[in-house]
């Protein structure tokens, strides 16, 4: 009988193991042959591994090196053209002949044709900020035009030995009103335009064009960069809505000006001006400087992942900044010798604790022996005299704390290693870096002195050099965000 039953019962009922209904999924993974539940799981795996791969790089080797992975970028050998930015500046939403006074048909413009061209950027730059402010003050939208350093309208000059772009973009390098940015909420001021833009609402029929000696002729030719300003300012309020400077005239802020205390006459006014208060670093010049920041401070693994802005300029503490110019600047400093010449003007702020006292000639453009010997210990140190005056630097109470050390110079490789080896003996430094070693798009390489800049302008302490405009431009951002005067030294 009990083997009847047994043949009725389901085998499934007499198994020794018991298990629980099975889910709709788990009915799923059961049919699924072998192989493809170990599939599933080594998918997982490898975007896991992908995604470490890649954050390793992120931290470690930076934002670039990442994007490099994924593309391969074409390079021609030639310099960039920074066609972008200019497309950029062209789309500015001021670019509207409807927008009512003081902008579009009916607004009141200046287009300074003969500003500087061929120079430096540092020469450039001072004069483009204050033509800014002198249109500002005017009430007039400055018309702005590329940092040219060819005017013949090629793409590319030939500049020792190596081709360099004819112009580049304001918008590669920099942001704010001076560059066409807008003014600060509730100030009327009018944006500034494209010179493409200013054609269009200015034709030539339309232009008063005045030679700047109208203006510089009826005042001493010593006045200070304040006085010029209030002339130019009461001589644009009586001209036609369109004037241009005539571009074979002298520039407006001479550089007889910028070379002199002369220009500190006008710092009262520019410190408070959207100008400089407003003033940004393109993101082209803040992305190469946040990319490269490990190189000479202490960067948290958290921040490098994160990528953090590098607005605004807070300065980083324990950073020393020196700025040595190398190569042909050697011959520059003995022109300086020859011909007597003084700090540059924003190098020559009163609160400063350094001043430059010129030695005696033997006769008009004659220099002395000793006085070349002084010309070059401040414009063109060498090893040790840079060493010692880092140990000089470093042990004034806006010293205390230094720890890294950027070196921002156009030296080349063996000397600033050689550089670099002198100022470790000295002891108690973390990190030494100079602008040699940033790691810098293509685009970035050529502008990469403005990166410089914003080293310098966020370091604790700055050594720069006197007779360098690069330089005068660092101190005159780190004066107008009242960093202690002591911070700013020469050599």
């Amino acid at each position: 009988m009990l083997r009847s039953l047994s043949r009725q019962i389901p085998r499934s009922r007499r198994s020794n193991s018991f298990s629980l209904p099975l889910t709709g999924r788990e009915r799923h993974a059961h049919n699924q042959p072998w192989w493809a539940r170990f599939h599933t799981k080594r998918i997982l795996r490898l975007v896991v591994f992908v995604f470490l791969g890649l954050f390793v790089i992120r931290l470690f080797f930076g934002l670039d090196a990442l994007f490099g992975i994924a593309r391969v970028e074409e390079d021609d050998g030639k310099p960039p053209l920074y066609e972008k930015y200019h497309q950029w500046e062209l789309q500015l939403p001021q670019h509207n002949p409807d927008l009512p006074p003081p902008e579009g048909r009916h607004g009141q413009y200046i287009w300074m044709a003969n500003h500087v061209h061929g120079s430096g950027w540092g020469n450039a730059m001072q004069e483009h900020l204050l033509n800014a402010h002198l249109a500002y003050k005017s009430g007039r939208s400055l018309v702005f035009n590329n940092y040219t350093w060819n005017k013949d309208g090629s793409d590319y000059t030939e500049y020792n030995g190596h081709l360099i772009p004819s112009r580049v973009p304001l918008a590669a390098l920099i942001r704010g009103p001076a560059s066409g940015g807008p003014f600060p909420p509730g100030d009327p001021a009018p944006r500034a335009v494209v010179k493409e833009y200013f054609d269009q609402v200015c034709p030539p029929s339309e232009r008063h064009v005045i030679m700047s000696d109208e203006v510089t002729n009826a005042y001493e030719a010593d006045l200070h960069a304040g006085k010029v300003l209030d002339a130019w300012v009461e001589k644009l309020k009586n001209l036609p809505r369109c004037v241009e400077i005539n571009e074979i005239s002298a520039q407006i802020f001479s550089i007889w000006i910028f070379g002199s205390q002369r220009v500190l006459g006008i710092w009262p006014s520019l410190k408070t001006s959207p100008i400089l208060t407003e003033f940004r670093w393109s993101k082209l010049i803040e992305d190469g400087f946040t990319a490269n920041r490990h190189l000479f401070s202490k960067v948290s693994w958290l921040s490098r992942l994160f990528t953090p802005s590098a607005y605004p300029y807070d300065v980083i503490p324990g950073l020393l900044a020196l700025h040595i110019r190398r190569g042909d600047f050697e011959g520059h400093c003995l022109h300086f010798a020859k011909w007597s010449s003084e700090y540059n003007g924003f190098n020559q702020f009163p609160e400063l604790p350094d001043h430059f006292d010129r030695p005696e000639q033997a006769g008009w453009g004659e220099p002395t022996d000793e006085g070349v010997k002084v010309y070059l210990r401040h414009c063109f140190p060498d090893i040790d005299q840079i060493v010692q005056r880092v140990s000089e630097i470093r042990a004034t109470p806006a010293g205390k704390g230094l720890k890294d050390i950027y070196i921002m110079t156009n030296g080349k490789k063996p000397w600033i290693e050689d550089l670099k080896t002198a100022l470790r003996k000295t002891g108690g430094w973390d990190k030494i870096a100079s602008s040699r070693e940033l790691v810098l798009n293509k685009e970035q390489q050529y502008i990469a002195q403005s990166i410089d800049m914003l080293v310098g302008q966020r370091a604790q302490v700055l050594i720069g050099n006197g007779f360098s405009s690069l330089t005068s431009n660092i101190v005159m951002m780190r004066m107008a965000k009242d960093l202690p005067p002591d911070s700013n030294r020469f050599w």
